[in-house]
């Protein structure tokens, strides 16, 4: 009887009305689910709504994220300034309602992907970490399973992994992979490579009308994920960037067409096991990376679809766009390489399916009775759906997990992520 009264007096209520009715509703349910200062406005599971807290004295953009456990992604800091509307580096105003980058969805019971609508094993297993640290962190009570109440940080299911970062320009370069000359019929020269890989005989020219765009994650002023508990730092944007220029010259050799769209002309190929961290990385190798996490995944796309364009104005038919990162879970967790692509290109799809079977056929070659365990998947990433080339993105392993390291810090295992990719590549057609 009293629910049968509620339901007919919150429909005489005003909209604004009934959404603050929902919100004390929550808050009674549930307890002041922030830890406690917010009420979550929670939807039908549908479409998600913001969390929203007030501002107290001494916080900032940085420590009120550091307190969700959201600060370590400038995805989710952009964010933030975007949801309220505010300029970087504003400071907020006590007592002031601010909507953080944390989507709430009402769980369904059965799981987080079909909750969300999301087909990644491995980001519905973040998010329920993220949640149960919240647990832990005393700001939530209780766990999602039993107060249905889901939170979901806004990086996790609409940024590259790991802090991907962007830059904006307004100029559309040619090739940084530029042959500066020709030796004989048989060799170019890149200086990108370095001294002692600059010079590339080439071999045939079975992919001298492709068109491959090399884009290692981050770089500038955003190094990536990092081991700052390894013998040096590691940082992921260099030993992206050393496989990318060993890829390069790989597709190089047989004739194609290579774009290296984040580039350091100090690098070149290396053979440390260390890479030296560094800010100088430039997009297309003259425009520097701006802070804005936005705006250098817009920059990357941009260079690429205007190359795209001109391509195709050419006649040119096969492009692809090649993103590759290296993953950061637990210390424990061993990853084999895996692949993303887009959810709604077939060509895509088809080249994740590729590589992995290539991949999968080189272990059990090299590495008999392991087994590979890399999977494909589909996912709403930025470089992925705003690429107009066939888009692949690929993550080659766990920077914390020591196992994977060595896949990363041996050169000639860099080498052979490389040779690996360049076979699927090179034997892929649609």
């Amino acid at each position: 009887m009293v629910i049968i009264c509620i339901k007919k007096y919150l429909y005489i209520l005003n909209y604004r009305f009934m959404k603050t009715f929902m919100s004390i509703f929550i808050f009674l349910c549930f307890g002041n689910i922030q830890g406690y200062a917010d009420a979550a406005s929670v939807d039908n599971g549908v479409e998600p709504t913001y969390i929203e807290t007030v501002a107290k004295s001494g916080d900032g953009v940085y420590s009120l994220l550091r307190k969700y456990q959201l600060e370590t992604n400038e995805c989710n800091r952009s964010e933030f300034y975007s949801l309220n509307k505010l300029k970087n580096n504003s400071q907020l105003h006590i007592g002031t309602s601010y909507k953080l980058p944390i989507q709430v969805y009402t769980y369904n019971g059965q799981s987080i992907r079909s909750t969300i609508g999301l087909d990644d094993w491995d980001v519905a297993v973040s998010i329920k970490e993220y949640n149960e640290k919240l647990v832990a962190a005393n700001i939530h009570k209780q766990s999602y399973m039993t107060t249905k109440v889901l939170w979901v940080p806004f990086d996790l299911v609409n940024c590259e992994s790991n802090n991907e970062n962007i830059a904006t320009t307004k100029a559309t370069t040619n090739t940084p992979a530029k042959v500066e000359k020709k030796d004989d019929a048989n060799y170019v020269v890149e200086s990108l490579f370095g001294e002692d890989h600059q010079r590339i005989a080439v071999k045939d020219l079975s992919l001298k009308n492709k068109v491959y765009y090399l884009v290692s994650g981050h770089g500038g002023p955003d190094p990536g994920t990092r081991c700052t508990t390894c013998e040096e730092t590691m940082c992921e944007d260099e030993y992206a960037y050393d496989i990318a220029l060993r890829l390069a010259r790989n597709l190089m050799e047989r004739g194609a067409t290579v774009h290296v769209i984040i580039q350091d002309k100090n690098d070149g190929i290396r053979s440390e096991k260390y890479l030296k961290c560094d800010n100088d990385e430039k997009s297309m190798g003259k425009f520097q990376l701006p802070l804005n996490q936005l705006r250098r995944l817009e920059q990357r796309s941009k260079n690429i679809n205007e190359l795209y364009k001109k391509y195709k104005a050419k006649g040119i038919k096969e492009q692809y766009a090649i993103m590759l990162h290296i993953d950061s879970r637990s210390k424990d967790k061993r990853t084999d390489t895996f692949f993303y692509y887009y959810e709604h290109g077939r060509t895509s799809k088809a080249l994740a399916a590729h590589m992995q079977s290539t991949f999968r056929m080189k272990y059990d070659i090299h590495q008999k009775g392991r087994g590979y365990k890399g999977f494909i998947a589909s996912r709403n990433l930025y470089m992925v759906r705003n690429t107009l080339p066939t888009a692949l993105y690929v993550e080659l392993g766990n920077i914390k997990n020591s196992e994977d390291r060595k896949r990363f810090l041996l050169p000639e295992n860099r080498q052979i992520l490389a040779d690996w990719m360049f076979d699927g590549m090179n034997t892929f057609s649609y």
